[in-house]
């Protein structure tokens, strides 16, 4: 998910009454939630895990774990600098470590569990295994979800300034919330019963079914058969499972692409993450170029993610 919906995740929880347990409790809640994409800093990093977006810090050993005690630490540190400082504290609320800490693990175990219910997959079990884990019962950016929580955040704040009573609004907007991702991932099944309905005993593997934007009840369905991928598309308001498409190859076997995978690590990494690779090769006088995408994101090199490279050649004059 964006960090827009992973900040109101946690934002709502404080304003649920959850804020009102510590000092920094907010703090603890919104940068937990938060605290798992520091990922990206270390693209270049030499440790597999490290080198790719939701990995590590996105597991529940590096994410849920390790990482919260140690954000505990930064935010109890802060705070014994603005006491040592005389920096005034507007809430009038006491330090409360204990709290401290299960609010920080609180924040942080929201990032994978909102992360795994995207197409985009998160390694639960790094480092010790490298499979991806998704549920595809939300778009990356749901805007449904953004209403929900972000009106019901602006709301509490506004009847928490003006002394009214606050902390129902949130907490009516998250079980709202989960209602809404317990109905969307009713529908993924659904929708991945009906491909399994339709392969009958065709092999049937690595499936996904992607929500559109703001279109949250339909799903953009892509399923592995053999050495090819199909597509159709699930909509339950709209005659339920549609025509499938023609099976696209995927070209991984190529003894151009494995060699371009010797060639390029940036092409290594990509596929330590694309789940359903697709290779495109161009075959020029002393070079190949090499498009690989992924199946989940669009076709071939029209992929929305992808990885490029020129391979050299051996010939005449090259």
């Amino acid at each position: 998910m964006d960090n827009l919906t992973h900040s109101m995740a946690g934002w709502a929880l404080g304003q649920a009454g959850l804020k009102t347990k510590t000092r920094k409790g907010l703090a603890a809640l919104i940068l937990g939630a938060n605290m798992p994409d520091i990922d990206v800093f270390f693209g270049n990093a030499p440790w597999d895990p490290l080198a790719i977006h939701r990995g590590f810090t996105h597991g529940l050993v590096g994410g849920v774990l390790v990482m919260p005690p140690l954000l505990a630490g930064l935010l109890w540190l802060l705070d014994r600098w603005q006491l040592r400082h005389d920096k005034p504290f507007k809430s009038g609320l006491k330090m409360h470590v204990p709290w401290l800490i299960a609010l920080c693990y609180l924040g942080a175990v929201t990032h994978p569990l909102l992360d795994l219910l995207t197409t985009y997959s998160v390694q639960l079990w790094s480092p010790f295994s490298g499979r991806w884990y998704h549920a595809d019962g939300l778009f990356i950016i749901d805007i449904w979800v953004w209403l929900v929580l972000g009106g019901a955040i602006g709301l509490s704040k506004w009847r928490e300034r003006t002394g009214r009573e606050w902390r129902r609004l949130p907490q009516a907007a998250i079980l709202v919330t989960l209602a809404y991702i317990g109905a969307n991932l009713l529908i993924t099944q659904r929708a991945y019963a009906a491909v399994r309905e339709w392969a009958g005993d065709r092999p049937v593997d690595g499936m996904f079914a992607s929500p559109p934007p703001a279109y949250s009840w339909r799903r953009d369905l892509v399923w592995r058969e053999g050495g090819c991928y199909r597509r159709s598309h699930y909509d339950p308001f709209d005659g339920g499972f549609g025509t499938v498409g023609a099976c696209e190859p995927t070209n991984m076997s190529d003894p151009l692409i494995r060699a371009a995978v010797r060639y390029d690590p940036g092409l290594r990494k990509f596929l330590k993450w694309s789940v359903l690779p697709q290779a495109e090769v161009t075959r020029k006088r002393c070079r190949a170029h090499i498009a690989i995408g992924d199946a989940r994101y669009g076709e071939g090199r029209n992929s929305r993610l992808g990885h490029e490279t020129d391979l050299p050649l051996p010939g005449p004059g090259c």
